[in-house]
Parts: structure tokens; C-alpha cells; sequence
């Protein structure tokens, strides 16, 4: 047994090399995230919590009072072991997704230090879950993708070049405000990488009408697209449905799906084929039961990281390391940063995330 002592937390900030801009108007020009850490009685362990305003409501103020005001003070006395005790008190905030989140796995880290193991062997070896979360085999490697938000058709190639070069071979597009633009980015990809074994993807980030949905999916099909993210608004639910029936091209649910409670509406409706699993939002065991119910279900799954910095992206990494997520996984944003959170940087190679460079990128730089 070891009692919670304190949480904690701090922002920080970190650059971009450039902004990131998606949906209708949200554009990221630098990481403004918070530090989580929470004491216990024989060590502490370390998270981040990426600030989303325009996404999950949070800023960096909201993230640090849920913190201090809700969370720390119902937590503390707690054994950090006790897994279904601390998931009872998250399960207490309905929203508040990354502050959670972060508490959450900067909770595993100091149960995970205390026994002595990295957090992925930690997990994969607990006896008991929250929920009855299944353990899975793990994957000595994990196949990555990179985000490309909405640019000028130059800077993204410029980009996909640069991050190619550092070895990632799967690119979302992010697509939906203008459809001839759309295509000529997603064409000038294709020529500029032909026969280099790249994959690309596209996140319409709930852009699309209804009534022309069908069609545009059909244009992306035709243009080499493995599968779309969250083409139409949550809210037309029927849509949808009706769309991802139509099996024009195989649909992600992310949005859609922030919580365990959304999953389950959104598979007993059959709106989806591939999970994107969040591991900021919904933390270290709410991510393990998503995981396990879209296993059930027989939906692929990847892993998102929320451009979150390496120390966020080692901690979605983990939750990727899963052989039950068997899509390319968000795990490459930091190739985005001019400088990064941990040391030494996060390495690619042939479009994998080795469990030996996961495993070695531990050393703050914030």
C-alpha cells in the first residue's frame, strides 16, 4: 500500500515549427499544456494534459482548478494502487476529459515506480482491471501515422517530405472546408510519393453534409484513401449510421466516441469501423475498456495522441503497444515540435515506433 500525498500541477509551453490548423477554424500555433504529478508515500509519477478549448472546453486554468479543487482533494489518502477506488473518483466528473486523463496515468507511473517496472509491463501484468479490461499480447513495434493540418499545398508537402525523412510512412489529411483544394492536396501527395510505401488518410472532422457525404467519400476512394475520420457531425446520428452502412470507405470514430458511455451508443448504432482511442482524454483504464469493448465488437482500433508532446505520446504508446490495436497510430507529433518535453527525442523507423526507443525516452526537458 502506498497513500497519495499530493497532485500537483503546472503549464508549460512548447513550440511549434508550424501551426496546425483543422475543422472549421481550430489552429494550433503552440503547445500550451499542463504538468500533472501526483506524491505518494514512496515515489510520485509524472503526466500531460493537453489544453483543447476548442474540442473538450478545458484550458490550462479549468485543467489546473479540476485539479486542485476536485480531483486532488478526493484522491489523497487513497492507496495508488487501488484502481477502482481512483476510477471511482474520476468517475465523479462527467467532463473535465484531460485533466482526468493526466491524473490518471501520472497515477499508473507512481504505482508503476513503486514496483519497480516500466508502466507497459506494470499494466500488462496487474491481475485485476477496472471493468474486467482483458490483458492483450504486446507488439515489439508500433506502425505510426502523422497529422497534416490544413495548409498551403507547398508547406504541406514540405512537410510530409521532412517527416518522411524521418521515418513515417502513414499521413492523415485533414479535409472538409474546401473540396477542390481537398483533392489537389491529396493527388499532389500521391505523385510526390508513389511506389514509397506511403498511406494516407483523411479527417474530415465532421465537415461533411449529409447529402453529399456519400459522394465526397467516393471521390476520396477513388483518390488512393485508406479510411475517413468523422465525416459527418456527431449530432445527425441516423446519418451517420446510413453512411458507414453505404461501406463507401471505412469510418473512425473519434469525436464521437469521448467516453465509454459514447462507445457504447455508437456500436450498438453500428456508425463506425476503426476506434480512435484518445489515451489523454479517457486516461490508462477507461483507454484498456474501450479497447476491450471494440475488440468485442470486431472494430479495428488505433491510438490517437491529441498533439500531445513525447511525455504524452509515450503514454498514448503504451496504450498502443496492444495487439488489439492493429491500425497506425498517432504517435509521431513530435516530429512537429522545434523542442520537446523528454529526452532523448522519440526516434521512427520504416514507419514503426520501437518498444526500445519507447522505453528509453524518459528524461524531462520541461
Amino acid at each position: 500500500m502506498s497513500l497519495i500525498t499530493s497532485i500537483t500541477s503546472e503549464p508549460f509551453s512548447l513550440p511549434l515549427r508550424g501551426a496546425l490548423q483543422w475543422g472549421a477554424h481550430s489552429r494550433l500555433d503552440g503547445l500550451q499544456h499542463v504538468l500533472v504529478t501526483v506524491h505518494t508515500e514512496q515515489g510520485k509519477g509524472i503526466a500531460e494534459a493537453p489544453v483543447r478549448p476548442t474540442i473538450y472546453g478545458e484550458t490550462g486554468t479549468s485543467v489546473q482548478a479540476a485539479i486542485a479543487e476536485i480531483l486532488a482533494p478526493a484522491l489523497v489518502g487513497i492507496d495508488c494502487h487501488d484502481v477502482a477506488a481512483v476510477q471511482k473518483v474520476l468517475g465523479r466528473l462527467p467532463n473535465n476529459h484531460t485533466a482526468k486523463g493526466a491524473v490518471d496515468f501520472a497515477l499508473a507511473e507512481a504505482a508503476a515506480q513503486e514496483r519497480d517496472k516500466p508502466l507497459l509491463e506494470h499494466l500488462a501484468n496487474l491481475e485485476h482491471h477496472i471493468d474486467d479490461v482483458k490483458t492483450h499480447q504486446l507488439k515489439d513495434r508500433i506502425e505510426v501515422s502523422y497529422i497534416l493540418g490544413i495548409a498551403d499545398v507547398e508547406v504541406m508537402l514540405e512537410e510530409a517530405a521532412r517527416v518522411f525523412a524521418a521515418g513515417v510512412r502513414v499521413f492523415k489529411v485533414k479535409v472538409g472546408r474546401d473540396p477542390r483544394a481537398d483533392r489537389a492536396i491529396i493527388q499532389t501527395l500521391n505523385d510526390r510519393f508513389a511506389g514509397q510505401g506511403v498511406t494516407l488518410y483523411a479527417d474530415a472532422n465532421e465537415l461533411l453534409e449529409p447529402d453529399s457525404a456519400a459522394q465526397r467519400l467516393q471521390q476520396l476512394a477513388e483518390l488512393g484513401i485508406a479510411y475517413v475520420e468523422e465525416p459527418l457531425p456527431i449530432e445527425l446520428v441516423h446519418a451517420r449510421q446510413d453512411l458507414r452502412a453505404a461501406k463507401i470507405l471505412p469510418i473512425i470514430a473519434d469525436d464521437s466516441c469521448f467516453t465509454i458511455r459514447d462507445l457504447k451508443r455508437e456500436l450498438a448504432l453500428d456508425t463506425f469501423d476503426i476506434l480512435n482511442i484518445k489515451p489523454a482524454r479517457t486516461g490508462v483504464y477507461q483507454s484498456l475498456e474501450m479497447m476491450r469493448l471494440a475488440q468485442d465488437a470486431g472494430k479495428k482500433i488505433m491510438v490517437g495522441s491529441q498533439a500531445c508532446s513525447g511525455l504524452g505520446t509515450v503514454h498514448a504508446a503504451v496504450v498502443a503497444s496492444f495487439e488489439a490495436v492493429n491500425c497506425p497510430s498517432e504517435l509521431s507529433f513530435p516530429l512537429k515540435l522545434e523542442r520537446d518535453s523528454i529526452t532523448p527525442s522519440l526516434r521512427y523507423e520504416d514507419g514503426f515506433l520501437t518498444q526500445q526507443v519507447l522505453g528509453g525516452a524518459r528524461a524531462l526537458t520541461v
